[in-house]
């Protein structure tokens, strides 16, 4: 499996207790999503291999967990900063106007007002803000993310519709 097939789940920040455990900070909206899982695939240099879970718990955006064969610290502790994966078939259903953020790359970008602007080439998530990325005549635009900003997503026809704030396109191509 490559991670074109799956979805950044989290990253394996430190250990708990003494016998192998690992706690996973978790890069995704609802960690209660996610109650039945029996494997994860954990990235080692550049390749993802899956490990078979023992038993897990999810406590607010971390999860603890104790993969099968890993039962002292000291096994653990190689997984520190490894980032963890899981296949995309295992992502949530979101309602027809929810989006994950890869899941966009690759669509068009329309305003309301300016009309098409390009193809989304990346989602950029800063700490205050995530915002879409579009190259246009070799100009990067930054769209912020907003409710007020998203108007319609059409995952059918792969474009996204957006109302940018007044001048903010403008902005970016004038520099």
């Amino acid at each position: 499996m490559t991670k074109d097939d799956c979805f950044f789940f989290g990253k394996i920040t430190k250990t708990h207790g003494l016998k192998g455990e690992i706690t996973i900070k978790l890069d995704v909206a609802n960690p209660s999503d996610f109650r039945e899982l029996r494997y994860l695939l954990i990235e080692e240099k550049g390749s993802l291999i899956p490990y078979f879970i023992d038993y897990y718990r999810i406590t607010g955006d971390k999860m603890f967990a104790q993969l099968q064969d890993v039962k002292k610290l000291e096994q653990a502790l190689v997984f520190l900063g490894k980032a963890v994966f899981l296949p995309k078939d295992m992502m949530p259903q979101l309602a027809d106007d929810e989006f994950y953020y890869q899941e966009i790359v690759g669509f068009k970008l329309i305003d309301t007002k300016k009309g098409e602007i390009g193809e989304i080439s990346n989602v950029l998530e800063y700490p205050t803000q995530a915002v879409i990325q579009v190259m246009k005549d070799g100009k990067e635009i930054l769209i912020p993310i907003h409710d007020d900003i998203i108007q319609k997503v059409n995952k059918k026809a792969k474009t996204l519709t957006v109302k940018a704030p007044e001048g903010l396109i403008d902005m970016y191509l004038e520099m």
